[in-house]
């Protein structure tokens, strides 16, 4: 299939295409649906109390709710919303107001800048922390999300994506965390297409051993070990 016939996402036959490309076996499946569903039920239910403490800590330091959703595309391209916890004021969504237009630029094609001045003193600890993500253990429960996947990103942000690769990325559930988090992430970028390679690499070898390889490597990410890749 050319990239001129191939697909949008979003589409039936965008899913089909995707769900051929999935070449994960039956069992690696059930496993890791199983791991999902165990892991994330017990994450809602033991953090729910410190998950409302910081939803007041949150509320008060952004003026704005603690918790926030976007549309994600998820598995085979199906649309879904993720949830985080508010790291920016409660306005962030108005870029002009804060960017640069050096950081403009960045962030339309990154999505991210550094020394974003939208991040509150709360917002800066939980994502260091990786805090900001826990409300995600919900997607993961209801099968929205898998707990180690490709980041789940816009439909904006799959223009970075040949339309090949996009069926590819999309053919396996996306992630709370991932190759790209657990490895370069600040010096894999869309830009040098880096990221492209590292999370497209793990949706077409997706196994049990790289899983385990990225949920330890995220742990060292969030508690300042810091990993470099090629």
């Amino acid at each position: 299939m050319s990239a001129k016939t191939f697909p949008e996402p979003g589409t039936p036959e965008f899913a089909e295409a995707s769900k051929s490309l999935d070449t994960r076996s039956l069992g690696y499946k059930v496993v890791k649906r199983s791991f999902d569903i165990v892991f994330s039920g017990f994450a809602v239910a033991g953090l729910l109390i410190p998950c409302a403490i910081l939803s007041v800590a949150i509320a008060i330091d952004t003026k704005g709710a603690p918790m926030y959703s976007q549309v994600r595309v998820g598995k085979n391209g199906k649309p879904f919303r993720i949830y985080k916890f508010r790291s920016m004021v409660a306005d962030a969504d108005d870029v002009e107001k804060y960017l640069t237009p050096e950081q403009l630029v960045v962030w339309n094609r990154e999505r991210k800048v550094d020394d974003d001045p939208r991040i509150t003193k709360v917002g800066k600890f939980i994502r260091k922390t990786s805090l900001d993500e826990l409300p995600q253990f919900l997607n993961v429960f209801v099968g929205q999300l898998s707990v180690i996947g490709p980041r789940a990103i816009t439909f904006d942000e799959l223009n970075n994506y040949t339309p090949e690769d996009c069926a590819k990325l999309l053919s396996v559930p996306q992630g709370i965390t991932g190759a790209w988090q657990a490895g370069p992430r600040n010096q894999a970028t869309f830009e040098n297409g880096e990221r492209q390679r590292i999370e497209v690499n793990y949706a077409s070898t997706a196994c049990l051993k790289s899983d385990v390889d990225v949920f330890f490597g995220t742990f060292g990410v969030m508690f300042g070990k810091k990993k470099t890749g090629k």
